[in-house]
């Protein structure tokens, strides 16, 4: 890749990091891209392109800051309740776009409460809680493909 190139890939990144695009493909005779974004792995690793690494292309807003010492360290996985993706397709927090999110941190929900909703093949499926207690994290972003068993939500029971 020419040095113009790349600096035009970087430019394109930060647009679809800016406008939370999760899927991008390009298929332009000899090139292609297809760029996939993970919130959490984004912060981790930067970006690379024939084997040049991309690390401009990283918002220094994306590289967590160092927790304070007072903060509490975060509850153990082990000790939360995953609420699972039953099904393959793609996840939607609110029920319209531009709508407020069906629930988010911090939010007590009640065992059968609709907590987002998964497309798959055109059909718009209502996800509950399979448990009552506090959201503490949602594990996806709006409109990210997920898998059938995939974590969509941590939740303190109580």
């Amino acid at each position: 890749m020419k040095p113009e190139d790349i600096e035009d890939l970087k430019q394109l990144i930060e647009f679809l990091k800016e406008n939370q695009v999760a899927e991008f493909d390009l298929d332009r005779g000899d090139v292609k891209i297809r760029l996939k974004f993970n919130p959490a792995a984004a912060a981790s690793f930067p970006p690379v392109v024939a084997g040049v690494p991309l690390v401009a292309a990283v918002p220094p807003a994306a590289v967590p800051a160092a927790a304070p010492a007072a903060q509490q360290p975060p509850e153990p996985e082990s000790e939360l309740h995953m609420v699972k993706s039953p099904i393959v397709g793609t996840f939607y927090g609110s029920p319209s776009p531009g709508a407020a999110p069906f629930v988010s941190p911090g939010d007590h929900v009640e065992k059968g409460q609709v907590i987002c909703i998964v497309e798959a093949m055109k059909l718009m499926n209502e996800i509950e809680a399979d448990a009552a207690g506090e959201i503490v994290r949602c594990l996806v972003t709006n409109g990210q493909p997920i898998e059938y068993g995939q974590p969509l939500f941590s939740i303190r029971t109580q």
